[in-house]
């Protein structure tokens, strides 16, 4: 029996493929489930080095963010860990069951802006009253996947207001680039350099894919420049840890709503953007069921809401066959689940190296994305609510706890709504 091809369509007898139409509130797959055939057949050099890349953008500033909000509000380094750990079992099993069943790349993290916000939280409130929030958190956006209303909410916004969004959140990423090699020539010039080289010469970037030529590149100067202090000693492996939720109307009343827009909106509405702009067709409700009943997962372990990520979905599709980039997300689940056997060494490892080397990598990494997402934000139409979008998100306003990101997308629309009705009765 012929092996199944990835661009065929599910059929089991005589039952039709796909119907276009109205789809159902959950997003079935378009294919069968890729298995290890598929996967061994359809993996290579780019996917694997985009997978290794989105691990490395992962592990390195998210981590340090993370770790520096659960300082800052008193967690202990049990409880730190343990939130490590949680954070990359959940993002390495959503995308490897997601990514898998619907042959597409589904990368799966945490939520960076809903970890922010817990900053002034944890000021304030008690680390159970917190993860008390978590719970709710997940409850709400799980209970909002089910009822199908996320998908044709997302759908009545413009692409270009979403891309603008991105785009906005997307640009420090490459402004990073700049700060870094200024900041420190010795690490980031030979990442850049690299970058160009590898770029500017097909004939090497087909044999060493640019941006992991640029990882390469910022390893060796770390190395020769001595900059790489690891701390010695510590735990290895993780050890998680269980708090015990404390349900207060305080807690409840200033993170579930915020934290749910910020997964829903925010951090899932930036990967289903990039992976539509990379030619693909994310399952929106199902994507935020699997958030929360994840969001639920790390509650347990208390760490913050899970979710699809536009940065790591950008880096995951950044070159290579459509059809073949859901190996570079296997390659991305496999690394986070063993990154969550090894959460402390993996923190100690990752805060060694210098700041600009993740800095630089980051913004190197990002820089197609960053691209594709200011082409499709004003290319055509939705300009002027595209335009608002992108000032908002970038001014940083965050009215009652919630991310910019989300009030751009609000504020964009309206005003797109008011005075680009001629682009929405053509839409």
């Amino acid at each position: 029996m012929p092996r199944f091809q990835s661009t065929a369509p599910v059929t089991t007898g005589s039952r039709p493929g796909p119907v276009h139409g109205a789809q159902p509130r959950l997003e079935r797959p378009q294919f069968r489930p890729a298995g290890v055939r598929d996967i061994l057949r359809d993996i290579g050099p780019h996917y694997a080095s985009n997978g290794l890349v989105g691990l490395a953008f992962s592990a390195s500033g998210p981590v340090a963010v993370t770790l520096t909000v659960g300082s800052l509000g008193g967690l202990t380094e049990a409880q730190l860990a343990s939130w490590v750990f949680a954070m990359f079992l959940s993002a390495g099993a959503a995308t490897l069951v997601m990514s898998l069943i619907y042959r597409q790349p589904l990368g799966f993290a945490w939520s960076i802006p809903g970890t922010v916000l817990l900053g002034p939280s944890l000021q304030h409130l008690s680390f159970p009253e917190v993860v008390g929030a978590f719970f709710s958190a997940g409850v709400l956006i799980l209970a909002l996947g089910s009822s199908g209303v996320v998908r044709p909410i997302m759908a009545a916004i413009p692409v270009p207001i979403v891309m603008a969004m991105v785009a906005a959140v997307f640009l420090r990423f490459g402004t990073d680039i700049v700060s870094s090699t200024r900041a420190d020539p010795a690490v980031a010039a030979p990442m850049v350099l690299a970058f160009l080289v590898l770029t500017a010469v097909p004939s090497l970037g087909r044999r060493l894919p640019p941006v992991l030529g640029s990882l390469a590149a910022g390893v060796v100067a770390v190395v020769i420049s001595g900059r790489f202090a690891m701390s010695q000693g510590g735990p290895i492996l993780a050890m998680p840890v269980f708090t015990a939720p404390a349900f207060t109307w305080a807690a409840q009343l200033e993170l579930v709503i915020p934290l749910a827009l910020t997964v829903l909106v925010v951090q899932n509405g930036q990967g289903a953007a990039v992976l539509r702009a990379a030619g693909h067709n994310p399952p929106i409700n199902v994507s935020a069921m699997t958030s929360g009943v994840f969001s639920l997962l790390n509650a347990t372990l208390g760490a913050v809401s899970a979710c699809v990520t536009g940065p790591t979905n950008a880096l995951l599709t950044a070159s290579g066959q459509k059809k073949r980039q859901y190996t570079a997300a296997v390659v991305y689940g496999l690394l986070s689940l063993l990154c969550a056997l090894l959460a402390p060494m993996l923190t100690r490892l990752m805060l060694a190296t210098p700041e600009a080397f993740v800095l630089a990598l980051g913004g190197i990494a990002m820089l197609r994305a960053l691209q594709q997402a200011f082409v499709s934000a004003f290319a055509t139409n939705f300009t002027l609510g595209a335009l608002v979008t992108f000032v908002v998100t970038i001014s940083g306003l965050d009215l009652f706890n919630i991310h910019a990101a989300f009030w751009g997308v609000v504020i964009g629309y309206a005003v797109s709504r008011l005075l680009e009705r001629r682009d929405h009765a053509q839409a």
